[in-house]
């Protein structure tokens, strides 16, 4: 049955966490499902989820693990998931599993397992301890610093493969190298970078949220610690997009490409999304209970949604920048449809964009082995 192809961001646990980070956007969507004080997908659920989902065709069947905190669940659930994908996949499927965690749930058993099946597990840290625990906090009120540096010492006592996935709020835009210099000291080499871009009901910039002239200032400051030093020491997830699509033409992140419609949310419900960041009862599409890939795919509302992201403020259709923004993610977009880091992505492509083109002219000049 030919989709088109689509990965699955799944969260098994809802918006259930042990933290209470003061800029997570996602906890009050358990408000979507009151009655219980626990949200857990089910094994039916978990059944019919994935094995409706390798009765597609895709050139790799993408599964992401994401909460709430998805650790919630268990070392069971996640083998019951592997299982399931091993008993419904087809001769040659390749299936890729990724797992976003705060890390403070680790176990060495979890953490073997995850290395065992190569999930490639993203580990928010937002910075040396000090940073990282202005927003990042328990439910107690604590810091979760500790914690988190300790769930990296557990991936890496069992050779786990792992990336670091940073939220730029207020509490780091400001220091960037800091952020920068700690991580490379630490040995993580694998950086994630995301905007805090947060408003209010009304429209109103949360006080842990980001301008965009910040956003611009703190991407120089991290590029001038990366290059030249560190373009083959340190992969940042935002280089390494802006190279991919200089060298090879094609955007490999959602957000700078033309169309929102690469992967569906799947809730503890089987409830379905188009979007994390769009998780309303209004966006809500199906359920995988009831509904096929094909009929989600095919919704009136997927494609009015997809097609949000072509719907650009005016002056974005003659900005040269626009190829590499894509107008932006519309969550970050204002209600005239412009980018609210709009100003700090012409800070940051002004400065390093001739250098990320000479970098892209070495890499295409150098034999293929």
């Amino acid at each position: 049955m030919e989709t088109g192809h689509f990965s699955l961001l799944i969260k098994p646990s809802g918006a259930d966490c042990n933290l209470r980070c003061a800029y997570c956007f996602y906890l009050k969507k358990s408000a979507l499902y009151p009655g219980s004080a626990l949200h857990r997908m089910s094994g039916d659920c978990l059944e019919k989820c994935i094995a409706s989902y390798m009765q597609t065709e895709q050139r790799v069947y993408s599964f992401g693990w994401q909460g709430g905190e998805p650790s919630l669940m268990g070392l069971g659930f996640f083998q019951q998931a592997v299982t399931l994908q091993q008993q419904y996949g087809r001769s040659g499927a390749v299936i890729s599993n990724g797992f976003q965690t705060n890390g403070t749930m680790l176990s060495g058993s979890l953490a073997e397992f995850f290395t065992q099946y190569k999930f490639l597990v993203g580990l928010s840290l937002d910075g040396p301890e000090h940073i990282h625990n202005r927003y990042r906090r328990t439910i107690g009120g604590r810091g979760s610093f500790k914690n988190a540096m300790g769930g990296i010492k557990t991936l890496r006592r069992r050779q786990g493969e792992f990336n670091i996935l940073t939220l730029v709020s207020e509490a780091n835009v400001h220091h960037a190298g800091e952020v920068y210099d700690f991580l490379r000291n630490e040995d993580l080499r694998y950086h994630q970078y995301i905007p805090c871009v947060e408003f209010d009901s009304q429209g109103k910039r949360q006080p842990w949220a980001i301008t965009g002239e910040d956003w611009g200032r703190f991407l120089l400051e991290l590029f001038s610690r990366w290059y030249p030093r560190d373009i083959r020491r340190v992969s940042i997830r935002l280089f390494d997009s802006i190279l991919n699509y200089l060298v090879y033409g094609q955007h490999n992140v959602c957000s700078m490409g033309n169309s929102c419609d690469h992967y569906f949310l799947v809730e503890h419900t089987g409830d379905i999304y188009p979007c994390d960041f769009f998780v309303d009862s209004e966006l809500k599409l199906g359920n995988i209970q009831t509904d096929s890939w094909q009929t989600l795919r095919a919704s009136p509302a997927y494609g009015e949604f997809a097609a949000r992201k072509q719907i650009l403020h005016t002056p974005c259709s003659d900005c040269e920048l626009c190829t590499y923004c894509g107008g932006d993610c519309p969550k970050y977009r204002t209600r005239d449809g412009r980018s609210f880091l709009c100003e700090g992505w012409k800070l940051f492509y002004a400065e390093t964009l001739p250098v990320f083109r000479d970098l892209a002219k070495q890499l295409t000049a150098q034999p293929h082995t």
